[in-house]
């Protein structure tokens, strides 16, 4: 039996790439900061956004734009929000 084709979207694929330079962004300010105490707070609260983005990169990766992509960004996008209205950065 043939394998599946995955079903690409421009628009998504733009929405993660836009994704992966925020997280890059977070993580390089994340890295510059001195104090490490402050820097492991930041990391561990910035954990659940790396997780949310690779879940969504993941999903885009293996089975292409799908029912679930929609809610994967929304849940990326929630990830991000509670980060930043929670830690300035």
């Amino acid at each position: 039996m043939p394998k599946k084709r995955r079903k690409l979207n421009k628009d998504f694929e733009k929405k993660i790439y836009t994704s992966k330079k925020n997280v890059e962004l977070v993580l390089a300010k994340i890295y510059d900061i001195d104090d490490e105490d402050i820097q492991k707070e930041y990391m561990s609260a910035f954990n659940d956004v790396v997780y949310s983005y690779d879940q969504l990169t993941k999903d885009y990766e293996l089975t292409g734009f799908n029912d679930n992509s929609d809610k994967l960004i929304a849940d990326y996008k929630k990830a991000f929000s509670l980060f930043e209205s929670e830690f300035e950065i």
